[in-house]
């Protein structure tokens, strides 16, 4: 009889980490007799990386057709059944983005034995297999352990995977390597007690220098950015520590903690913060439970003082500074000696492939070879193959990026055009890595329950297109970065990106048509210097167009060599806010279909004809009215905050939330006042007190912004406080849009319940 992976296993897996396994597959075996509680398993499954996902028809929109597998029967609560009665996905772990090929191996034969034979590389240097059963997660886990890679923590309330610059340690502009220390920084804090009743994730990264995009510092909970100082004659190490960043629905730019924290500091400063964000952060409202509203709550000054009080109190553990003993004797070893490349290969795509995708490393003769990966994917026989290719040219030399691709090390200059003959028999020779044919995006709605447009469908078709004519586009086009989210979450990072687009929906003749709203100045170099800001929203099908148009404006408007960062910001929006509306109109569905389906699905977005049996037209036309004021003074608002007139840009934004709260109202009644008091009381108790404002998209989280605004009657007047409330007064107008979708289903489903004769009173 065949022994079980746990049998086969238990001598190559640390019996700490065995011991982890063992009591999550107990749990599992619980939950399938009824004996633990939804809740309480959820949190078990998603703290080792083990998420639900969506399902469209049997249908993945990028036009991979699903594998089926059934729930096994028996035994089943209606909790379980209801997450788990179809596969899910499985997170795992890369710290820094760190591989071997034998672990490449492992997640090429667990992508094909309990997945769809595809590894996905995220935007945290993460792999994803998707239609995993829960039931096969247990043996995968150890199957992973077995080589090292965890699952643990890779989800859930806690520290997410540590980041890390991929060219660390070969990289011309670092100070110094920072590898090492965000080893130790994931594994110090990996199972930590203290990191352990948090209210919602947090996320650290490690760059080695301050002016490339290397770890994205100033987006995460946690940054570091490495330095040396120079204390009593001797060159120290240390970072530049940043505390309180993060993306999602309402961007934070990490504040500064200190200029220089030793390196012997790092770890013991990680936990202080980790004790004061779980004893002080925010719990019950996950809208507002992550570090950045804590930080910005205190202030940055305040915020410090609680931790360095902190500090003084914690326990010694030798952990903080083992790592730092072992530093001297760190580092990477090549498989091969530096050899030049003297003949150069021509008319293969060799010289194409070269010049984007391979990076040379400050060691004289070696490179690092880039391996891009469309819309992060790999299939289980690339990766497998790509292990084969690393043994041959670079040993354990792998990393993961952040822009979903994976880099080879150490690669000997000489061996490079054998080294792109054998991408190309596997298929991974696409050149233009870092490029704008390199799009980023978020699983959307493929997988992702939150996915409101298909964000990977939008992005196979923009890089098919750019692809073709990317010799014939101009350097400075070449080089801007599109960066696509299927929601206002942010997963895609669409807020660092030069041209940034994130999925809504918009009801157009009765049919709810997908759209992208358009994200202008962020910024990806220095760290993510800088987010965007949206100006608007666009049809899915047009977002092509757009940029197309939009590239062509810049060339020919720019002031000779003018950066398209430095463009957007001299043109200004109102100017660039024209060629948004210009593409804006969507077409009858009698006249043309193809704006009603999204990218690369067949279907259409949806089909809600609600034209027969509609009560009140009028009804729709003004609240349609109320809303589009709302969009039009949250726009005004924006460009007083571009002119740093950040209290008008507070109260217009304010008056926007008002103007798109006053237009639900109307819905009911009709008379309301333009009076902010009854306008928040009459949508608080018509929409947040009944529920209807709620929505799977947090609708009733985005209220809680009005709510805040209008009562802060001593508002202070600052740069971050107007760009949260612009950020906040978008995603309050978004929802109201949903809200009002929802209003007209409801309406068109009552109507068609009356006799032919009656209609429905719309005024309450």
């Amino acid at each position: 009889m065949m022994k079980s992976w746990k049998e086969q296993l238990t001598s190559k897996i640390p019996a700490t980490v065995a011991r982890d396994i063992d009591v999550y597959e107990s749990q599992l075996q619980l939950k399938h007799q009824g004996r633990v509680e939804d809740k309480l398993f959820a949190e078990t499954r998603l703290r080792r990386g083990v998420y639900g996902q969506r399902y469209d028809n049997g249908q993945r929109h990028d036009g991979v057709e699903q594998r089926t597998l059934s729930f096994p029967s028996g035994g089943l609560t209606k909790g379980l059944e209801t997450l788990w009665d179809a596969p899910g996905m499985q997170r795992i772990k890369i710290p820094f983005g760190g591989l071997n090929p034998e672990q490449m191996d492992v997640l090429a034969d667990i992508a094909e034995e309990y997945s769809d034979a595809i590894c996905h590389i995220t935007t945290r240097q993460d792999v994803q297999l998707h239609y995993v059963h829960i039931d096969d997660t247990p043996d995968l886990m150890r199957r992973l352990a077995a080589v090292g890679i965890t699952t643990k923590e890779a989800c859930g309330n806690s520290v997410r995977n540590v980041t890390a610059c991929p060219i660390a340690g070969v990289c011309h502009e670092e100070t110094f390597d920072v590898t090492p220390y965000a080893r130790a920084c994931a594994y110090f804090l990996l199972g930590h007690p203290d990191v352990q009743d948090f209210g919602r994730k947090f996320k650290v990264a490690f760059s080695g220098c301050k002016h490339n995009a290397c770890g994205l510092t100033t987006m995460h909970d946690l940054g570091f950015i490495a330095r040396i100082k120079k204390i009593d004659g001797e060159e120290k190490r240390g970072f530049e520590m940043y505390v309180g960043g993060g993306l999602g629905a309402v961007p934070y730019e990490a504040k500064l903690f200190d200029e220089f924290v030793p390196e012997e500091e790092i770890l013991p400063l990680a936990q202080a913060i980790s004790r004061i964000f779980a004893k002080l952060g925010e719990k019950r409202n996950r809208g507002r439970a992550r570090i950045k509203f804590l930080v910005d709550k205190l202030g940055i000054g305040q915020f410090r003082e609680m931790v360095l009080e902190e500090r003084k109190i914690l326990p010694h553990d030798d952990a903080w500074t083992a790592y730092v003993k072992e530093l001297p004797s760190y580092g990477e070893t090549p498989l091969k000696p530096a050899k030049a490349l003297t003949h150069i290969e021509t008319g293969n795509g060799f010289d194409v492939w070269r010049k984007t995708n391979a990076y040379p490393q400050k060691q004289t003769g070696y490179a690092v070879a880039t391996v891009t990966l469309p819309l992060g994917d790999l299939t289980s026989w690339q990766m497998r193959q790509l292990a084969g290719i690393a043994r041959r040219f670079v040993g354990d030399n792998i990393r993961t990026t952040v822009e979903q691709n994976i880099v080879l090390r150490w690669v000997s200059e000489a061996d490079l055009p054998a080294l792109y003959e054998e991408l190309q028999r596997i298929g991974l020779d696409q050149p233009g890595a870092g490029t704008i044919i390199d799009v980023t995006a978020c699983p959307g709605t493929d997988t992702c329950k939150l996915g409101i447009a298909s964000s990977r469908g939008l992005a196979g078709e923009l890089r098919e297109k750019l692809g073709a004519r990317f010799l014939n586009l101009d350097a400075a086009i070449q080089g801007l970065h599109i960066k696509i989210s299927g929601c206002f979450n942010s997963c895609g990072q669409h807020h660092l990106a030069d041209l940034g687009f994130y999925g809504v929906s918009r009801k157009v003749g009765g049919t709810t048509v997908p759209h992208f709203r358009v994200v202008l100045g962020g910024q990806w170099e220095n760290n993510a210097g800088s987010y965007g800001l949206t100006i608007g929203a666009i049809p899915s099908k047009r977002v092509p167009d757009f940029i197309d148009q939009l590239t062509e404006k810049y060339l020919k408007e720019r002031n000779n060599s003018e950066r398209f960062q430095d463009y957007i910001q001299r043109v200004g929006k109102q100017e660039l806010k024209s060629l948004v509306d210009k593409l804006s109109t969507v077409p009858p569905y009698a006249l043309d279909r193809s704006y009603y389906s999204d990218w690369r699905d067949p279907r259409e977005f949806t089909v809600n004809d609600i034209s027969t049996g509609e009560c009140a037209g009028e009804v729709v036309s003004m609240i349609d009215f109320d809303l589009q004021a709302a969009e039009r003074e949250y726009f005004e608002a924006q460009l007083h905050f571009d002119k740093g007139e950040y209290q008008q840009a507070d109260e217009i934004a304010y008056k926007a939330m008002l103007q798109a709260a006053k237009g639900l109202v109307r819905t009911q009644f009709r008379d309301v006042k333009d009076d902010p008091d009854q306008i928040v009381q009459e949508f608080k108790a018509r929409f947040f007190d009944t529920g209807i404002f709620q929505n799977k998209y947090a609708g009733g989280t985005f209220a809680q912004y009005l709510f805040r605004r209008h009562v802060d009657e001593g508002r202070n007047f600052t740069r971050d406080n107007a760009r949260h409330l612009v950020e906040e007064t978008q995603l309050f107008i978004e929802a109201a849009h949903a809200c009002n979708l929802k209003l007209i289903e409801q309406q068109s489903a009552a109507s068609a319940k009356l006799p032919d004769n009656q209609t429905l009173a719309t005024n309450a």
